[in-house]
């Protein structure tokens, strides 16, 4: 009898949670691909090693790769990547070779968007696209919809292109 009262208490939690209203999160995204001549191994090395990343993407980094780790770059070689030009990044997901998801933290002092990005959040997925080539998918994610949000997002939508270009343009 115990059991049958604690399923209808389950079930009725159940019911009234779907009846709450849940606000759906902005769709606003960036999406942005590339297709590498590089096989995915190598191509996950290129986001997941110092060597890797700022052989195309940063001058300087420093990754903990682990979920929770740490990441931290600057496009500048003066940079301690803990001064004021540094971005820290923390790694929320990653599945070996697949995909990556990791969400800024500190943007540097410039950075003319500061509260919207922190707000969003990256995707990074990887799939064979033949012999020794891998598509790379970007999604960047939680854009507002306020002003600094829309304009953070249109200046995204050049630089992750121009990004990827970078990573592309290594292989050629």
């Amino acid at each position: 009898m115990k059991h049958l009262i604690d399923v209808a208490v389950l079930f009725g939690i159940g019911l009234w949670i779907l009846a709450v209203p849940v606000r759906p999160a902005s769709t606003e995204l960036v999406a942005t691909e590339a297709t590498v001549n590089a096989p995915i191994g190598e191509v996950w090395k290129m986001f997941t090693t110092k060597g890797g990343i700022e052989s195309w993407m940063v001058t300087k980094t420093d990754i903990d790769f682990r979920v929770g780790g740490l990441w931290h770059t600057s496009y500048s070689k003066e940079s301690t990547l803990d001064d004021d030009l540094a971005i820290h990044h923390i790694i929320l997901a990653y599945d070996p070779e697949r995909m990556l998801v990791f969400r800024t933290i500190k943007p540097p002092k410039n950075f003319p968007f500061p509260n919207a990005i922190l707000k969003t959040w990256s995707v990074v997925y990887l799939e064979p696209a033949g012999e020794s080539r891998t598509k790379v998918t970007t999604r960047m994610l939680g854009f507002g919809e306020d002003d600094e949000s829309k304009r953070m997002r249109a200046f995204f939508e050049t630089g992750n292109k121009t990004t990827l270009d970078h990573l592309v343009n290594k292989y050629r």
